[in-house]
């Protein structure tokens, strides 16, 4: 037996065979399959991925029917083959939808659906059902009322109506929310103190009474918003006030102003309790005709006022040995402002209505100190004669009635009216 082995041993195909299967045992040792399976990325391994803010689009009659309840995005878990979920992770060319095409008005639980991904994959959407109101679909057109902080008009300024442009806008919405509706509304930010006319862009906001924001849509969602802005302003008589004494050899027949009246500007209450404005004459300083240009004075109260200088003309005359003993009944100056102007003479299928002046006429009287200390007021029918006058706008005389021992001069001499037809 063992001279049997021996001489198996030393033959050339025993050598061959041991070879072969030394080969063998080492191929096997350095290749296992199952142990490099991991290695490879094989159709059949498995994997989990989270989708999240997926778009959901609805489906249903848009011309008709409003939808709300449908969330704008859903969570997305997808289980499957770790190649086809990493297409789809990657590409997302599925749709996430809510059918609603046969729906009817009211209130439905629906499904959210996945379409148009590989069947090997699972799908979870997280909502999987909502709850969704179905309504009418309403267009209606609204006014847009602009908002703003009045408290921060300064001093001295008023706002006019504020006003949006475009002025409407149409809304749609759901029809119970569209009966909600009670502001539409354009809010301006403005921080800063107003003195002038503001011009800005603005959101229009559609509000139900509660002040709470509505789902609707509005076809314009800015609108161009104007606040007007203008000083408080009041027309009054410029009076003349005399200081000092001329010298003894000169005698003040008359002084007057190239303009008798001067606008102020300021807060309304400042406006109400100013009768007038003033400027003063310091006839010490006079020596015979002159003209000088003196300041109007306000008080400080009053912001500003127009014009600030008047030219002034004083006439004088020489005194002589006869001239009155008694210099109390030299000529005095008083002014009237605001009379009212009467309308007479127009004929009785017509009405007129004053332009200007605005606030009435001003008349300075002069004559002897005790007749002027009396007048009043109620002395002068200021009035315009109308008879003859057709529809259209005219400029009248202004003419004036009272006492006939005082002169008087009107600060405007005409008026102008506007005359129209009755109506019927």
């Amino acid at each position: 037996m063992d001279k049997f082995i021996d001489k198996l041993v030393d033959t050339r195909w025993f050598m061959k065979i041991v070879a072969l299967i030394l080969a063998l045992l080492l191929f096997q040792s350095v290749y296992d399959p199952i142990k490099n399976v991991s290695n490879v990325n094989v159709p059949g391994e498995q994997d989990t991925e989270v989708l999240t803010d997926v778009p959901v689009k609805t489906y249903y009659d848009t011309e008709n029917l409003i939808v709300t309840g449908v969330p704008d995005t859903v969570e997305l878990t997808i289980k499957g083959p770790k190649n086809v979920l990493l297409q789809a992770k990657v590409q997302r060319n599925f749709e996430v939808y809510v059918d609603l095409s046969d729906a009817e008005i009211g209130t439905e639980r629906v499904p959210i659906k996945i379409r148009d991904i590989s069947d090997k994959l699972d799908v979870t959407i997280d909502p999987a059902y909502v709850n969704v109101s179905i309504q009418e679909k309403v267009t209606k057109e609204y006014k847009v009322d602009v908002e703003f902080d009045q408290s921060l008009i300064e001093d001295g300024y008023i706002s006019e109506a504020p006003e949006a442009e475009p002025k409407r806008v149409k809304i749609t919405g759901a029809k119970d929310v569209m009966e909600r509706i009670t502001y539409v509304k354009a809010a301006v930010n403005i921080k800063d103190p107003i003195r002038e006319t503001v011009r800005r862009e603005a959101q229009v906001l559609v509000l139900d009474k509660n002040m709470n924001k509505l789902d609707v849509i509005i076809d314009q969602q800015t609108v161009d918003v104007i606040i007007p802005v203008k000083s408080l302003s009041k027309v009054v008589p410029i009076k003349i006030v005399e200081k000092g004494s001329p010298p003894e050899n000169i005698s003040v027949e008359s002084i007057s102003l190239d303009v008798n009246e001067a606008k102020i500007y300021g807060s309304q209450e400042v406006l109400d309790k100013t009768e007038n404005v003033r400027v003063e004459v310091d006839l010490s300083q006079i020596n015979g005709n002159t003209e000088i240009t003196l300041p109007v004075i306000i008080s400080d109260d009053i912001k500003e006022v127009n014009p600030k200088t008047v030219k002034t003309t004083i006439k004088t005359s020489e005194k002589n040995s006869e001239t009155s003993k008694n210099d109390e009944e030299a000529d005095e100056h008083k002014m009237f402002s605001n009379l009212q102007i009467h309308l007479t003479g127009l004929a009785s299928e017509l009405e007129a209505s004053l332009q200007a002046p605005a606030n009435g006429a001003s008349l300075t009287v002069t004559g002897k100190s005790d007749k002027v200390a009396e007048l009043q007021a109620s002395d002068f029918n200021v009035f315009l004669d109308l008879a003859n006058l057709t529809v259209g706008d005219h400029e009248v005389k202004i003419s004036v009635k009272g006492p006939a021992d005082v002169d008087w001069k009107l600060a405007t001499e005409t008026a102008k009216i506007s005359i129209t037809q009755k109506e019927v």
